[in-house]
């Protein structure tokens, strides 16, 4: 069956026209040119992704986005930025990004621990280098997604950044990608960090606006984990302005014998889809993929997946909370697929989601694709309100019930959370989460007054 070209909206032919003013400017040399060109005409044909799309059922690029916001030029000022940035405090090799540009004055790149390069996106595209396109396509279950053709037609910059064959990276290495929100702007960017064998690394995304104009997001990250590597990803969206549209992606290709981890968590954001492809190069390798979604008012956070087992003695691990208040909307949709030849693989996914009133909504679909007859898989899914027991317990021992359902809710979350192995980033994430329950707990102590 064809597909079928439907009449381009007014944020489509928006993106046509821009895309012509602007590709002959775009980095890249003819290899990176080709792929741009093949993107941007995929897209073309599907146009943003709508409801009619299983995979984005939820989550209707086309109705959202009624008109394309300009394209990012980079940021007219650093001030906001600056003060962000002292804001967290990070004890990590830190990587800035605003409005979409790599700014090396705001990053740490003096001083690099051995083993570790970091250079624009920009300069990479412009390299010559032989992997490139294959790098930047990522796993192959990803390469039907509208929103990534668009992603790898219009990226103007971002990182690019190599760890050695067995280096240890003793501190995080943080990608700080900052929205100046200044006016409503569309920005598009990839980085690329590429992790060779036996080497371990913890790498930070974190995805803050600083202003108050909605912006348009479409940002994606390549990891590609060596053999024997050991990878700990950690994602923060948070504090977006009210308005915007976020798609996150994440591409991972993992090696033989190697663990990779991601935890993502998204809490005072607008609308978010984030999407995993996470592909199995090598057996006998570790995948989690864990997170936690905080949502009150009319906020909308989508997590979709696609595990593909493509080679035996594979484990898998998916496990998502989310915490749903107001008028908002939770979505996971997680995909297993497990090939022929992937025997004695060993996956299991989960998503647990309370709901706080009537208002809120939650929408699950789990799958599995088992091509394989040697296999232990199995998915699970709960949607929920806090259980009364628990806090009948917590009130009866003299608790106000909001910091009551405060606790409740925070052990609920906590259990994706304790799988975050670096400990100063596990405290970070736990007090984003306590941050966003106390106020909560606040909100309902003033309306009970």
């Amino acid at each position: 069956m064809g597909i079928v070209t439907p009449l381009k909206t007014a944020a489509e032919q928006q993106l046509v026209q821009q895309f012509a003013d602007i590709k002959a400017e775009l980095p890249g040399g003819p290899a990176v040119r080709k792929l741009r060109e093949d993107a941007f005409a995929g897209f073309e044909v599907r146009g943003l992704p709508h409801r009619r799309l299983e995979t984005w059922r939820y989550t209707d690029l086309r109705t959202l986005l009624r008109e394309a916001a300009p394209l990012a030029t980079g940021p007219r000022t650093l001030d906001a930025a600056r003060a962000k940035l002292a804001g967290l405090a990070l004890d990590a090799t830190v990587v800035v990004l605003v409005d979409g540009a790599f700014v090396p004055e705001l990053s740490s790149l003096e001083g690099l621990p051995e083993g570790l390069s970091v250079q624009t996106l920009a300069d990479a595209l412009v390299s010559g280098r032989d992997d490139l396109p294959r790098v930047l396509a990522g796993p192959s279950v990803a390469a039907d997604d509208a929103g990534l053709m668009l992603n790898a037609a219009l990226m103007r910059d971002g990182s690019f950044i190599e760890v050695a064959a067995g280096v240890e990276l003793e501190k995080p290495l943080a990608i700080v990608r900052l929205f100046s929100g200044e006016k409503e702007i569309s920005v598009y960017g990839r980085s690329v960090v590429l992790v060779g064998d036996s080497a371990k690394a913890t790498i930070v995304e974190i995805n803050a606006s600083l202003g108050k104009a909605p912006q348009q997001l479409n940002v994606a990250l390549v990891i590609e984990a060596g053999n024997e590597t050991e990878v700990e990803h950690i994602r923060l969206v948070t504090d977006q302005s009210e308005g915007s549209v976020g798609v996150f992606s994440l591409l991972a290709t993992v090696g033989a014998q190697a663990k990779f981890d991601s935890f993502a968590l998204v809490c005072d954001a607008a609308t978010v889809r984030q999407q995993h492809f996470v592909r199995y190069a090598g057996e006998h390798s570790e995948v989690g993929l864990r997170g936690v979604n905080l949502l009150g008012g009319t906020e909308h956070s989508d997590v979709t997946l696609v595990v593909d087992h493509e080679v035996p003695h594979g484990t898998s691990r998916e496990l998502f909370k989310s915490i749903i208040g107001g008028e908002a909307t939770g979505v996971f949709q997680g995909k297993v697929i497990v090939r022929q030849h992937a025997q004695k693989t060993d996956g299991g996914m989960k998503s647990n989601a309370l709901l706080l009133n009537d208002g809120a909504s939650m929408f699950n679909k789990p799958e599995l694709e088992i091509f394989a007859d040697d296999v232990v898989c199995g998915h699970g899914a709960t949607v929920a309100q806090i259980d009364g027991e628990q806090l009948f317990y917590l009130m009866a021992r003299g608790l106000p019930r909001p910091q009551a359902e405060a606790l409740v809710l925070q052990a609920f979350a906590g259990e994706a959370v304790e799988f975050v192995q670096d400990e100063a980033l596990r405290d970070v994430v736990m007090a984003k989460i306590e941050a966003w329950l106390g106020a909560r707990e606040a909100s309902s102590v003033v309306s009970a007054v």
